[in-house]
């Protein structure tokens, strides 16, 4: 059941960090769902680097922290997708 959550988290962050990401971004979905993923690990890992493990209620530093590790890795990726597509066009012309 761990891995669903974590798909499920990954799909909603990833798309919540694709439509805070200024612009229009070509990264696929499958490739959101990742940076999604990563950007909840990279979240939680640096909240509980910060003392932020069990709290009453809702978790809001930990929630911001991987919308936030989203955010940047949907970017960096966003980036490297759109280079690789660039070089692949040049290349297969």
């Amino acid at each position: 059941m761990g891995w669903l959550w974590a798909i499920i988290v990954g799909l909603v962050l990833g798309l919540i960090a694709k439509a805070i990401i200024p612009g229009k971004q070509s990264l696929p979905l499958w490739l959101t769902l990742i940076c999604g993923m990563g950007g909840s690990a990279f979240g939680n890992g640096v909240s509980r680097w910060l003392g932020v493990r069990d709290t009453k209620g809702i978790d809001w530093t930990r929630h911001v922290l991987q919308l936030i590790g989203a955010i940047v890795l949907v970017a960096l990726g966003d980036a490297l997708w759109a280079a690789h597509r660039r070089r692949k066009r040049t290349t297969s012309v």
